[in-house]
Formats: structure tokens, sequence, C-alpha cells
């Protein structure tokens, strides 16, 4: 779903069935809403100018409103304004789904679980071993390897922009012509999966400076690796690399 593999795990479930059938049927909403390659979706016909600003749905202003604010809080690094000049507001919604979709749990009562979407994470309470979840970040130039494994603390959430899989699909909203080649994997660790995700990608677009820009923001860390294989990590960072129980 959303082009990407989606994986849920739910330990505490009587009814793992029914729970896996919610947050995936939200899923398949917010990728029908907000897919810009599916001509049915809201934000096509949004592009296609076939929907004005007051029909729009209450999801896709909400949308719109926090991909304003995330505009203004990263000084222009993040802008849903493709260079095509198409609407493509997917560097906020992966993230917001994501989460959106564990409220969905939590509201029901689960207590443990992750959802990894593409690589994005967010986890709640402890794995099937009553320890801290656990993320691998891959080597971007060898992507079956995992250069660091992470432990995710007080459900939080880890976020991941890079190049390497997906190629040039992130771009420097000032100068939208110009690929982003000095940093090609950027991870992000956030106290949700929305907010990890919307300033990964802001950050990525900053290049070298994005790891500067996550180390100044409260409650984040990054780990960044460029473009010669040099890894760079915010002061607080370690702290994820050591297990909890």
């Amino acid at each position: 779903m959303m082009g990407m593999t989606i994986t849920v795990e739910i330990l505490d479930s009587p009814s793992p069935e029914t729970d896996l059938e919610k947050v995936f049927s939200y899923f398949d909403y917010v990728d029908k809403k907000f897919s810009p390659y599916k001509e049915t979706s809201e934000i096509s016909k949004i592009n296609r100018g076939e929907l004005q600003e007051r029909d729009w749905s209450e999801d896709m202003k909400t949308v719109f409103t926090l991909s304003t604010e995330t505009n203004q809080k990263t000084n222009g690094y993040f802008d849903i304004t493709a260079p095509n000049g198409k609407i493509d507001p997917s560097g906020l919604v992966k993230g917001w789904a994501i989460y959106n979709a564990a409220q969905i749990l939590q509201k029901i009562g689960r207590e443990n679980f992750y959802i990894d979407a593409g690589g994005d994470i967010q986890s709640r309470g402890k794995n099937s071993r009553g320890e801290d979840w656990s993320v691998g970040i891959k080597n971007p130039f060898h992507p079956e390897e995992i250069v660091k494994v992470i432990y995710i603390k007080n459900n939080e959430g880890v976020a991941t922009s890079g190049s390497y899989l997906r190629g040039q699909h992130i771009y420097n909203p000032k100068n939208k012509t110009k690929p982003i080649t000095e940093v090609v994997s950027l991870t992000v660790i956030g106290p949700n999966i929305y907010e990890a995700d919307r300033f990964a990608t802001a950050a990525f677009a900053m290049e070298q400076n994005g790891i500067n820009f996550i180390e100044n923001l409260d409650g984040f860390e990054g780990y960044q690796i460029d473009k010669n294989g040099q890894a760079t990590m915010t002061s607080g960072f370690k702290k994820y690399t050591s297990i909890n129980v």
C-alpha cells in the first residue's frame, strides 16, 4: 500500500485479524486520498483543478495546514510543491498516516505493537522479549547490511530519508533543479513518527547542514551518512544504541 511494504505486529491483541484490518483499511483510505499517482485521488483532482479549496475533505485541509507549519519550522526546506509544479504531500503524509494508524490501535487498548511503513517506524511498549523495539539502520551503499542498531524508547518514532533506494525523490525547495548528492541517508528519532518523518525529509534537503538542524531540535536525534560513507550523529544519539529491558 502507498507504494511501499507495510508491516504491523501486535502482541497483546485477542483478535489480531480485526485490528490488522482496521490498520490496513486506514492505510488504504490514505492511499486513495493522497496518492499523486492515482487519477481518482483527491490530491490528483486538486492538481487538475477539479476541486476548489472549499470542497476539500477535512483530512486534506489538515495535511495542507501541517505542511505550511512544517515549511515555517524548517525555514522553507519542506515544501509540498514538487519541481513539476504539482502538489505532492507524500513527505508528510506517510509519517502522519503511520502515527494515525498507531493511534487507532492505542485507542482500542493495544499497548505493545509496531508499525513499519517503508522503513519508517512507530512503536509502542515492548517487543515479545519484553525489550525495547529494535530498528536497524541500513548501509545506503549495501542496503542488505545493517550499520547500526537502535532501540526505540518511550514510544518514539524513527524515520529515514535517503536517495539510495528510490533515487532522487527528495529535492531542495530552494534549488529544485539541483540533485541532493552530499548526503545519502539521514535517520531521525523523534517523539513520534509524524514528527520524525517531516523533519527527516526537510533535514535531508539541507544536505550537510541537516544533522545540525536535528541537533538543535529539542527531543530529536539523528544519524547521517554522507556520499563518502562518513557517519555523523547528534550528541544524544548514542543513548539509543543500548537496550533497556
